[in-house]
């Protein structure tokens, strides 16, 4: 094992890499020294962030995915594993939010849209992970969030499947762990992207967190991608089953 936060030689799958916190992970994993596979539902957004990897010298296939879509997170592993053989390490970024208000207020429709990108696709790609089967030194990360472990009010059903996201971090690094497989979560607190864009561009939203920050500020998507590439790589060799909280040290009660 070693100390050193190095991922040369590895294939890492980051969904929802097309933007945000995922466009950064995929960069950072690539300046580290993977060969990174790109994953989205839109071709179009995958294939600029393709380029920029390319344009920094680094290793990038896009491959257009839905996540809780088993059979395209199928044909995805493919992809990887003809592009660059046996997939290391998995980033499960990819996640949605289509209903912001009270939690009893929310559609059918959106509640099991919700559930099948926040937990379904998490739980498919593990499966294919495994299935690969994954090589020595196998590592996942769940991009979970700050909503998972505290009242999320407004977003009650995302921070539901965060909740769920990181209870099936914790099962799987213990059911995993024999394999050698890794399995930890990172979750941030507010960070400005796309995603976010319903509290960052509301003064009064943003105010709210914020003032509730240590440092007194939002983070930015790259303030992510560090924590990420450490729990991809040997450097993080015992460590399994955690969640590491990127939330600028949020007051939570």
């Amino acid at each position: 094992m070693t100390s050193e936060i190095s991922l040369a030689g590895k294939c890492i799958i980051v969904t929802g890499a097309s933007r945000g916190i995922g466009e950064e992970i995929a960069v950072a994993a690539s300046r580290a020294g993977a060969s990174v596979v790109l994953a989205s539902r839109r071709q179009e957004g995958l294939d600029v962030v393709a380029e920029r990897i390319a344009e920094a010298g680094g290793k990038a296939r896009a491959v257009a995915c839905h996540v809780g879509k088993p059979a395209e997170v199928a044909a995805l592993f493919a992809a990887a594993r003809e592009a660059f053989g046996p997939v290391h390490g998995l980033v499960n970024n990819a996640a949605t939010n289509p209903y912001f208000g009270p939690l009893l207020g929310i559609e059918e429709a959106a509640f099991d849209k919700t559930i099948e990108v926040n937990l379904k696709g998490p739980m498919t790609a593990i499966q294919a992970f495994v299935e690969q089967p994954a090589p020595p030194g196998a590592a996942v990360v769940n991009i979970a969030s700050i909503a998972g472990i505290q009242a999320a009010p407004l977003q009650g059903v995302y921070g539901m499947t965060k909740a769920a996201l990181i209870s099936m971090t914790k099962t799987l690094a213990h059911e995993l762990g024999p394999a050698g497989i890794r399995v930890n979560a990172i979750a941030p607190g507010l960070v400005e992207t796309r995603f976010a864009a319903t509290i960052v561009e509301s003064d009064e939203l943003r105010d709210h967190v914020v003032s509730r920050t240590a440092l007194g500020r939002h983070a930015q998507p790259d303030e992510i991608a560090g924590a990420a590439v450490y729990l991809l790589s040997e450097a993080a060799s015992y460590v399994t089953g955690q969640t590491i909280v990127i939330d600028g040290g949020t007051i939570t009660s």
